[in-house]
């Protein structure tokens, strides 16, 4: 009595190696990622008006302290947090260095796949009558990639923390040159009209000095000389507009906005001074608080393990497999192979050489970078200290010029004094209140820079995007960092 095997129903037309074949295929295939296209897109992702007010930013996912505590609310303007908030979120350089890394978490994975085994089959066919079939299966595995596996793993592991710290550090800096970009528009908005008050005194004093020289009650030289003052203002007030417009399309570059934006920009351009105590601190960890030097820290351990590695490959690379064969008299036989390279003469020495030499060039970028820090650091606290000697000057005399111009103001209307002495006043008190918004912006751009070398506490991880937009929202969300070691 015939046993129908398990695998197949009674009676089937289909052999069990041939339907065992095609499920095996069938499973394989199924296992296989599928190709999609993905065109380029068509037109510009730069946020419009209308697209902007839909922003939506969740706060609790940006990556310093003091905007994870602010709201984003830009239907009554942007403050410094929020343009800092939108620069984070949609800041086009930012979401290049989140697709590399995007790049290391898989090259992460992919280090740590397991080898795929190897399989040899062959068959060979007599001429000869009365000759069977031959056949020989094998299958073997290289020992050495899983050896190695461990450190390569690790390897990529540091790498990912490496770029994902990197990218930290970038987010500060984008989040500094945003509160930067803040603190010159509001400077050269405040300043833009006190420089159209001084180009107009100084065109009124040319047009009465020139009517003058005309009927001969004053010389020429008088009237060149106010003409002198009027051009000089005038290229005051255009010089500072072209530098309201630069700095505006720098704003709208680094926030990803349509070049035509004009962001409305709302609150105090005034930024806290840090005390020493606080500075001091922050100094002495900074090691341990800068991203860039983390950064530095885990690509360091990742060359370590690709040290490793290279000194792990020095040892005979061996591969192991197992073979089943049929000769043509039908003897069968089973046996073992091992492939074993003599390190003779490379030994991967050159490797090694290679490995040792970039770790010691790590070592060094890691200390260049932690003394240019320090010394950075040492330059803006003494710059920001002439500043702040400088800011206070300029505001003492400030009182003093103001009721000289409001003296002048009242002695003019009573034709007590000329014109030129009321302009007179009226320009120092102007120049000096744009001196005192010059010295403003200086320290406030200071601080900033100050604060963003300094770095701060390092977050916990933050999520997997930093804004989340509504149903209709623009896109300006971040793919997910991996911020488990941060």
């Amino acid at each position: 009595m015939s046993r129908t095997p398990s695998c197949l129903p009674p009676h089937s037309p289909l052999p069990r190696t041939t339907l065992c074949s095609a499920i095996s295929a069938a499973l394989l295939l199924s296992a296989c990622t599928v190709y999609h296209a993905q065109p380029l897109p068509a037109g510009d992702s730069l946020l419009t008006h209308d697209a902007l007010a839909r922003v939506q930013i969740d706060s609790s996912k940006m990556p310093l302290p003091e905007l994870a505590a602010h709201r984003f609310d830009p239907s009554d303007g942007f403050d410094i947090d929020e343009v800092a908030m939108l620069a984070v979120a949609n800041n086009p350089d930012l979401k290049l260095a989140r697709d590399d890394l995007g790049i290391a978490q898989a090259q992460a994975y992919s280090a740590g796949l397991l080898p795929d085994p190897q399989v040899a089959i062959s068959s060979d066919y007599p001429g000869a009558a009365g000759l069977s079939r031959a056949f020989s299966y094998g299958l073997s595995m290289d020992v050495m990639a899983i050896v190695t596996r461990s450190a390569n793993k690790k390897s990529a592991d540091a790498t990912v923390r490496k770029i994902d710290f990197g990218l930290l550090w970038q987010e500060w800096q984008v989040v500094t040159q945003a509160r930067q970009l803040y603190v010159k528009a509001c400077f050269q908005d405040e300043v833009l009209p006190l420089l159209a008050q001084q180009e107009a005194l100084a065109h009124t004093r040319y047009t009465r000095t020139a009517h003058a020289a005309s009927e001969h009650n004053l010389t020429a030289d008088t009237a060149t000389a106010s003409l002198t003052a009027w051009e000089d203002a005038r290229k005051q007030y255009a010089d500072m507009e072209h530098a309201r417009e630069q700095t505006r399309h720098d704003l709208n570059a680094l926030l990803g906005l349509a070049p035509d934006m004009d962001l409305p920009l709302t609150g105090a351009a005034t930024v806290e001074p840090l005390d020493a105590a606080t500075l001091d601190a922050a100094i002495a960890a900074l090691p341990q608080r800068r991203p860039d030097l983390i950064a530095l820290q885990a690509g360091y351990e990742a060359q370590e393990q690709k040290y490793r590695a290279a000194i792990l490959n020095q040892f005979p690379s061996l591969s192991v497999g197992f073979t089943r064969q049929r000769d043509t008299s039908e003897i069968y036989t089973s046996g073992f192979g091992i492939n074993l390279s003599l390190p003779v003469f490379n030994r991967n020495r050159g490797n090694i050489a290679i490995e040792q030499a970039t770790r010691q060039h790590l070592a060094d970028e890691y200390q260049n970078r932690l003394n240019a820090a320090y010394a950075d650091i040492a330059h803006l606290r003494a710059d920001s200290a002439i500043a702040t000697q400088q800011l206070v000057q300029d505001e003492a005399a400030l009182p003093e010029l103001d009721r000289a111009a409001a003296h002048a103001h009242d002695a003019y209307a009573a034709h007590d004094i000329v014109l030129g002495q009321y302009v007179d006043a009226r320009s120092a008190a102007l120049t000096r209140r744009v001196d005192a918004a010059s010295a403003r912006d200086a320290l406030a751009e200071q601080r900033i820079a100050l604060q963003a070398l300094l770095g701060s506490a390092i977050p916990d991880p933050y999520g997997d995007a930093h804004a989340t937009p509504g149903a209709d929202a623009p896109v300006a969300t971040n793919p997910p960092h991996a911020t488990a070691n941060r």
